[in-house]
């Protein structure tokens, strides 16, 4: 078991042993004393830290630790001389792998690197590095390990496995392409170029890319190990929601391979804490640990002890020879059967660029510096001259892996058809998650009944509300929030708690997400939830704070995930609070992320409708950009006006009663502001609220015109925000009121009036162009 001594790393090692020859013996000996007399060297120079080695089945390969805790191997090229001793595993494996599988195996992780070589050669670019490097550990994961099935790449019980080192990409277009995935060998050729289905970094299918087998979208380091840390927790709730105490429809693990780069980022960090907490024991990293990194060796920048690291956030952690796949084989069984609480860490100690003799080991191994050398490398490999070589011996092999996977997946089939029968319900609810089916925006609008319009309210109250019709809707809808479920007012009730801690009133069936102070994390995690298909996650902060999510909102928008972000306190009305916690430009640069639907809605009825249009989009994220301080129910705009306008993205809030002079554009709480100054300024003024920029911009030509008719130029726009958006709709002849400095502390009314956010103000405004 992980953790059954006080070693701070478990070494694995297989069992066989061969016999060694007098000449090797003697080697053996000679390498012991040199070990020795190394270790004195060290301990008289006081330096101190873990010294291991892993004894694998018939050799010995050392793994060293640098003074500072970060190990390196012994073929690293490296000027510090570090101790070196022998190490037992205190493991034994559950299974093996027979002489034959290791063969095959062999044969495929040397034509994998081929494979890689070859695409980085025609494409002029791209990083063979991990490719080369991880290739050991690819042939296990499918060649042995993982559960999948290429004809049915969707299955929902298949496991996933998350490259977050996503430069290293020919790793996994080679895997998919070896494994049986429909990804020809012709989209090898084409790496890296325009409409391939083997893009730079892995894209999750999407309108732009549909490569089967690529369960998320990686490149910017630690997202993808972060996903993986929510498709975890996705595959915990799925099996506490879906199984029966009769059949067990939902059992997969979640594999990704990350490198130092993703393990330095905070966002991988904050992840694996919210994952041990939570006790995700379906989680297996495997940290390819080759103390590289782009600029330098790993040492200049990375000295902690990563495994200690890990135990202390309540992780398993162990190290493992990651050429060697007897070994590799051992750690993952190990950890797919132990089930104690804990995520796995698998620390693989491999070598970059192994293959390429000339930059193997070093920093110039991370991209495509070995290009070069790969002819002469291939031949090295016993590789042909041709290129993007697959033996037959390989296609064989994997044609009799994807038929054991085939018996495996009937198998399923045979049980999920007898759980469909037993479980009619919960079979159409697991179907409706898996189809995404949504009711029309007019059955939604139909479910939830008309706001009280005596009521005034901060728009975050009315979203909770929302958020709770939404919620009895779609029992696939999840919420969270990063320990502002209090402000935010985006608890579902009812839903309980999400979590493995029984004693803390958690269960995996809970639909209330606490993330803790890891909003980074968090929107990584959304994006798992997403990925693995079966909720409709959303999540919750500060508007102030959603800078700290930007890199997985960018890449939700990308990969175009329909998450949901519900970002509360939107503007300078914050007060008291002052300027660190009153949101400026955050609106703004939120509508610059491509396919990002950023809503602020002005009263309950429009908060409605932004719900209602989160639930409809399919094909991106959608931010919720809701106020603090209470704002007018504008009960002069019919409920459906507001609910079918905020669907358009901007509709005609108050017309003109004579002829079209002005008009008053405003979002969220300056609607009531804008409604307020029309009434002053007569019957030439026409109001547009504009809760979404996005959507109105997608609708056609001729609402457009009917709502902003270019004959009219005398335009005002007024948002508690940074105002250079706004003139895209107001032009050069227009103006606009907004805010394009620091706030202050005061009560929100004050910093409102100050800065300008007067009916009054507009009066004047308009009244000077």
């Amino acid at each position: 078991m992980y953790g059954a001594n006080d070693l701070e790393t478990q070494l694995v090692r297989t069992q066989k042993q061969e016999k060694s020859s007098t000449l090797v013996k003697c080697l053996m000996a000679s390498a012991v004393v040199l070990s020795c007399a190394v270790a004195y060297v060290a301990v008289s120079n006081s330096q101190s830290g873990l010294q291991v080695g892993i004894q694998t089945s018939s050799r010995v390969n050392f793994v060293n630790t640098m003074p500072a805790m970060h190990r390196s191997p012994v073929h690293q090229r490296s000027p510090v001389q570090m101790r070196k001793t022998k190490a037992h595993s205190t493991i034994a494996p559950p299974a093996t792998i027979t002489e034959t599988e290791l063969t095959a195996l062999t044969r495929a992780a040397t034509e994998e690197r081929g494979l890689a070589m070859d695409g980085v050669e025609a494409a002029n670019s791209g990083h063979l590095g991990l490719p080369l490097g991880a290739a050991e550990i690819g042939a296990v994961l499918w060649g042995k390990s993982m559960t999948y099935n290429p004809e049915d790449p969707k299955w929902i019980n298949r496991d996933r496995f998350v490259l977050s080192a996503g430069h290293g990409s020919m790793f996994i277009y080679s895997w998919l392409n070896l494994a049986g995935y429909d990804l020809p060998m012709d989209e090898l050729k084409r790496f890296r170029q325009h409409h391939s289905m083997t893009p730079g970094h892995p894209e999750f299918p999407n309108s732009e890319h549909t490569t089967p087998g690529i369960e998320s979208t990686t490149g910017p380091l630690g997202q993808g190990v972060s996903n993986a840390v929510g498709m975890a927790a996705a595959e915990k709730m799925a099996a506490a929601t879906y199984n029966s105490p009769d059949h067990k429809i939902i059992d997969n693990h979640i594999f990704a391979l990350a490198g130092d780069g993703c393990l330095q980022e905070g966002v991988a960090f904050e992840a694996a804490a919210f994952a041990a907490h939570e006790k995700l024991d379906n989680l297996i990293v495997l940290y390819d640990a080759n103390d590289v990194t782009l600029d330098k060796m790993a040492e200049f920048t990375q000295s902690e002890d990563v495994i200690t690291r890990y135990k202390a956030m309540g992780w398993d952690a162990v190290v493992v020879d990651g050429h060697d796949m007897e070994a590799v084989y051992t750690a993952i069984e190990n950890a797919k059967s132990d089930n104690n609480g804990k995520p796995k860490l698998l620390m693989c100690r491999t070598i970059i660029g192994k293959g390429i003799d000339e930059v193997a080991g070093t920093n110039a191994a991370h991209g495509e510096a070995g290009v070069k050398f790969t002819s002469d490398s291939r031949a090295k490999l016993g590789l042909p001259e041709e290129k993007f070589y697959v033996s037959p011996e390989t296609r064989e092999f994997f044609k009799g892996r994807k038929d054991e996977l085939k018996k495996s997946y009937d198998d399923w089939q045979a049980t999920y058809t007898a759980w469909k029968a037993a479980n009619p319900a919960l079979a159409t609810q697991l179907q409706d998650a898996i189809d995404r089916k949504t009711p029309s925006v007019e059955e939604m609008f139909a479910q939830i009944p008309a706001r009280d319009p005596e009521v005034n309210e901060a728009t975050r109250i009315s979203g909770s509300t929302a958020l709770n019709d939404i919620a009895a809707i779609f029992p696939d809808v999840i919420s969270g929030s990063a320990d502002l479920h209090g402000s935010n007012k985006n608890y579902i009730k009812a839903g309980g708690d999400f979590g493995g801690d029984e004693a803390l009133g958690k269960a995996y069936t809970g639909r209330n997400v606490y993330y803790g102070i890891r909003e980074h994390a968090m929107g990584a995690i959304l994006n798992g939830f997403a990925y693995y298909g079966l909720n409709r996650p959303s999540g919750a902060t500060f508007l102030v704070f959603a800078d700290y999510m930007r890199s997985p909102v960018r890449v939700a928008a990308l990969a175009e995930l329909p998450v949901s972000y519900i970002w509360t306190h939107d503007s300078v009305g914050v007060g008291e609070d002052g300027p660190t916690h009153q949101p400026i430009e955050q609106v703004s640069s939120l509508r610059l992320i491509p396919n990002l639907d950023v809503m602020r809605p002005a009263d309950p009825e429009e908060t409605v409708g932004a719900y209602v249009a989160t639930m409809e989009r399919q094909t991106g994220p959608t931010a919720l950009i809701l106020t603090r301080q209470n704002v007018p129910n504008l009960k002069e705009i019919p409920v459906e006006t507001r609910r079918n306008g905020v669907i358009k993205g901007g509709y005609i809030a108050k017309k003109e009663t004579g002829d079209l002079k002005t008009i008053i554009l405003a979002s969220g709480s300056e609607l009531s502001i804008a409604m307020d100054a029309a009434k002053e300024l007569g019957e030439g003024v026409r109001v547009v609220s504009m809760p979404c920029m996005e959507r109105f911009d997608r609708q056609p030509d001729s609402y457009k015109e009917e709502v902003l008719p270019t004959a009219c130029r005398k335009r005002v726009a007024i948002e508690a925000g940074a105002s250079a958006m706004w003139y895209k709709y107001t032009g050069l002849d227009g103006n606009v009121i907004g805010v394009d400095r620091f706030g202050f502390s005061a009560p929100g009314d004050i910093v409102f009036k100050e800065l300008g956010f007067t009916s009054e103000n507009v009066v004047n405004t308009v009244k000077s162009l």
